[in-house]
C-alpha cells in the first residue's frame, strides 16, 4: 500500500479508537446520543464546506448531494446500531466484531463487485486481521452465553454489515464521482444531523436531551470532533489506495480499543486479546508491503 495512504489509515485507527472508548462510555444515550454528536459535527463543518467549495477548481454537481445523502442515511443506521451495541455489550466484545465484519464484507465485496486485486500478500493480510478480530472476539466472560452476550455479538456483526456498506459507497463516491471529501463528509454531517432532528425533538420534551447535554457533554465533543477527522483521513486514504486494502488496514484500531478495554474498563481477557493484536498487527504489516 502507498505509504501516505498507510499513515493517514492508521492515524485514523488511533483516534477512531479514542472516540469510541468515549460513546462506550455514555449510558443509555442510543440515537439522541447520536443526533447530539452528529450535530457538533455539522457545526465545525458548515463553513469548512463552504471553504472548500470556494476553492474546489471544479464546480458543485448534483451527484454531490446524492452520494451525500447516500452516507448521511447509512452513517446514521451505522451510528444508532453501533451505539445500541455499546449498551447491551462489552466493548471488547461488540466493537471487534463490528470492525472485523465491516473489512471482511469490504475486501469481499471490492474484489467480486468492483474488481479489485489487492493480491495475494494483501488478502493474506485481510486474513489475518479478520482472525485475529476473531481471537479478541471470543475472549468474553466464562461460562454459559447470556443474552446481553448474544445482543452484543448480533450488534457488533450488525454494524459490521453498515460498516461495509458506507466504505463502499465512500469509496465510489469520492472516487468514481469525484465529490471532494471534506464537502463530502460535511454534507453527511449536516443531513445526518437532520435526518436524526425529528426524533430528537420528540426526546428533548422529556428532557432527555438536556439530560445527556449535561451528563455527557464532553463525550459528545469528543466523538463529534474526533470521528469525522478519523473518517475524514479514510476518505483521503481511499482516493490512493484501493478499498480493499485500506479497509482491512483500519483495524489496528481493535488493539487500541482492546487494549483500551482491558486498562481503562476493566474488562477480563488481556491474554487473549494480546494474542489476537499480535495477529493483527501481522495482518498489518502484510497490507503494508502488499
Amino acid at each position: 500500500m502507498n505509504a501516505t495512504a498507510l499513515s493517514l489509515v492508521l492515524v485514523a485507527a488511533v483516534v477512531h479508537a479514542i472516540w469510541n472508548l468515549a460513546a462506550k462510555r455514555v449510558s443509555g444515550g442510543g440515537a439522541t446520543f447520536v443526533w447530539l454528536y452528529y450535530t457538533i459535527s455539522a457545526v465545525v463543518f458548515v463553513p469548512l464546506i463552504v471553504g472548500s467549495l470556494l476553492l474546489e477548481p471544479d464546480r458543485p454537481q448534483w451527484s454531490w448531494l446524492i452520494a451525500a445523502a447516500g452516507t448521511s442515511i447509512l452513517h446514521v443506521a451505522y451510528g444508532v446500531v453501533l451505539q445500541r451495541g455499546y449498551a447491551v455489550g462489552d466493548l471488547s466484545l461488540v466493537y471487534p466484531l463490528a470492525r472485523g465484519t465491516g473489512p471482511l464484507l469490504s475486501v469481499l465485496a471490492a474484489v467480486l463487485l468492483l474488481g479489485e486485486r489487492p493480491g495475494w500478500i494483501g488478502l493474506a493480510g485481510a486474513l489475518l486481521i479478520v482472525s485475529g478480530v476473531l481471537v479478541i472476539s471470543t475472549g468474553g466472560r466464562g461460562g454459559p452465553v447470556s443474552g446481553s452476550r448474544r445482543a452484543g455479538v448480533g450488534y457488533g456483526v450488525l454494524t459490521g454489515f453498515t460498516i461495509a456498506a458506507y466504505t463502499l459507497w465512500d469509496a465510489h463516491s469520492v472516487t468514481a464521482l469525484g465529490v471532494p471529501p471534506v464537502v463530502y463528509f460535511g454534507s453527511g454531517a449536516l443531513l445526518q444531523s437532520l435526518l436524526l432532528m425529528p426524533y430528537a425533538l420528540k426526546r428533548r420534551g422529556r428532557g432527555e436531551v438536556a439530560a445527556l447535554w449535561r451528563d455527557y457533554r464532553k463525550e459528545a465533543f469528543i466523538v463529534g470532533l474526533l470521528s469525522p477527522f478519523a473518517y475524514l483521513l479514510v476518505l483521503f486514504a481511499l482516493k490512493i489506495a484501493p478499498v480493499s486494502l485500506v479497509a482491512p488496514a483500519r483495524e489496528l484500531s481493535i488493539v487500541l480499543g482492546g487494549l483500551a478495554a482491558w486498562l481503562m474498563l476493566g474488562e477480563a481477557n488481556a491474554g487473549r486479546r494480546l494474542a489476537g493484536s499480535v495477529i493483527v498487527l501481522a495482518g498489518i504489516a502484510a497490507i503494508a508491503v502488499a
